[in-house]
């Protein structure tokens, strides 16, 4: 699955996107895999309440499952104006 990292979750990561080969079946799992890899993942995921996820450009939960997902987005919320 291709993920990718948007704003400040790029910038703590150092890449913009990746594909991914993971055994996760929601958007929790995923990032428990990620943060298992390497600390600059564990430092961009370490306050979860501050980041949103998408999945299929489709905003969802963490909680949300990785069924027939293609691509995975991470971002911090977005405001208006």
């Amino acid at each position: 699955m291709n993920v990718l990292y948007f704003a400040w979750v790029r910038e703590r990561i150092g890449i913009a996107s990746e594909s991914v080969e993971t055994q996760a079946g929601s958007i929790n799992e995923l990032i428990d895999e990620l943060c298992a890899r390497e600390e600059r993942y564990a430092a961009a995921f370490s306050d979860r309440s501050v980041l949103r996820a998408a999945i299929d450009q489709t905003l969802v939960p963490f909680e949300a499952t990785l069924t027939d997902a293609t691509e995975v987005a991470f971002f911090p919320p977005m405001t208006g104006g």
